[in-house]
């Protein structure tokens, strides 16, 4: 069955916006496609980059060497033609430990799911995570395939200073702070995984469709 075609808009003079979701929820296999395009696209004459999103896809050209109308077109045809099971990503293992100081929304969320600490602890480290995207901050993964059962909505008041290293979950999303920064999501454990080092030659640790498993390092009162 052909995919769906997305909605192409423009994002300023010399960008496009590939919007594959169209106000659905998020999708796996519509993510997979997202990554496809956005390799398949750097081929294309006058593009410069491409910046996959959640279900949607930034397409940065040269409007002195192509046109938005041009870059559009080829970019339906990808969608509709490329093989989104090009992507193979990096797995991944990250220890973490819960709760404690630097987990202090872990009781709290159990009490959200309605479950013991250990069950919501279990179940979020028997999860196979995708990184559908990077950004927000520079290494920051926004990771899909969080059990529905401990999906709990953002905070009503962002903290101010999360930790590098804070494993956080906000909505039907988990993920890893890179670096300390405000965040909304809720803090339920932590890593000495360093996700972002500006100094190395690959500054970010995660690229869009690596695979990531969490390890329970210890779970702290």
């Amino acid at each position: 069955m052909a995919a769906k075609a997305p909605h192409i808009s423009l994002a300023g003079s010399g960008a496009l916006l590939l919007d594959g979701a169209q106000g659905a929820a998020f999708s796996d296999a519509t993510q997979e496609l997202v990554w496809a395009v956005a390799n398949a696209a750097l081929a294309l004459a006058g593009v410069r980059e491409t910046v996959p999103g959640m279900n949607n896809l930034l397409v940065l050209f040269d409007p002195l060497t192509t046109d938005a109308d041009s870059i559009g077109e080829q970019l339906k045809s990808l969608w509709a033609g490329v093989d989104a099971r090009a992507v193979v990503g990096t797995h991944h293992t990250i220890p973490v430990t819960y709760g404690g100081a630097h987990g202090e929304d872990l009781a709290g969320w159990a009490a959200h799911c309605g479950m013991a600490v250990d069950e919501v602890v279990s179940r979020h480290a028997a999860a196979t995570y995708t990184v559908a995207a990077i950004g927000a901050m520079p290494g920051f993964p926004y990771l899909s395939g969080l059990d529905p059962r401990l999906s709990w909505p953002r905070r009503s008041s962002p903290r101010l200073k999360v930790a590098e290293g804070a494993v956080i979950i906000g909505g039907a999303q988990a993920g890893i702070m890179p670096m300390t920064a405000p965040s909304g999501w809720h803090i339920v454990g932590h890593t000495g995984t360093r996700l972002f080092k500006p100094e190395a030659q690959t500054p970010v640790l995660f690229m869009p469709g690596d695979k990531i498993r969490f390890t329970v390092a210890g779970i702290e009162a």
